[in-house]
């Protein structure tokens, strides 16, 4: 019989691979790879890859489009805003790469409970890498103002070395929808 915490792994590690083929998808729609799942009781109840280029928004990472759905789901079902929050409360989100700072950020507000992730976001990571969103915040919110931040549970290097992989084939492919540089490569002499 199989202990708790391997179920767990095993579990965490199945998600994860939920998460990978949606990374996929976003790779195979010229997509920065990046894909989750969101999690409640143990089922899958959301799913989100990178839209960015798709629909020409900077906002639609892939954490942000799971949370899309799922805010839809609960309104077609008539879930009462009340129980919005308790529901993230509930959940769990498994990314391939360390959410960035805005969706660090509103997985907290949500509330969310907790995030595994693969890799690190060394540039724009939320959870660690550049700013810590997912421990609670001390100060009082300013009622009806400002959303407060709860803060949540975070693991990461979950299947990072796959998560990296799909980073680096598309990167190393080139994107095409990248940006034209303005200036040319500074060309360096050698001496």
């Amino acid at each position: 019989m199989a202990s708790s915490v391997e179920e767990e792994s095993l579990q965490t590690v199945a998600f994860m691979e939920l998460a990978l083929q949606q990374a996929k998808l976003a790779m195979d729609s010229l997509e920065v790879p990046v894909g989750c799942v969101i999690v409640e009781d143990g089922e899958v109840i959301a799913s989100g890859r990178n839209r960015t280029t798709e629909t020409r928004n900077a906002t639609r990472h892939a954490e942000l489009e799971a949370i899309d759905v799922l805010l839809e789901q609960w309104k077609i079902n008539g879930l009462p805003e009340a129980e919005v929050a308790k529901r993230f409360s509930r959940c769990t989100l498994y990314v391939t790469c360390e959410p960035c700072i805005m969706c660090a950020a509103a997985l907290s507000i949500l509330g969310i409970e907790e995030i595994y992730y693969g890799c690190a976001n060394e540039k724009f990571g939320g959870c660690g890498s550049i700013l810590s969103l997912h421990t609670s915040i001390s100060e009082p919110c300013m009622s009806g103002r400002v959303p407060c931040q709860k803060g949540f549970k975070c693991t990461g290097g979950i299947m990072a070395s796959e998560a990296v992989s799909l980073l680096r084939k598309f990167y190393e492919q080139g994107n095409p929808n990248a940006p034209k540089p303005h200036r040319p490569p500074i060309q360096r002499v050698q001496d």
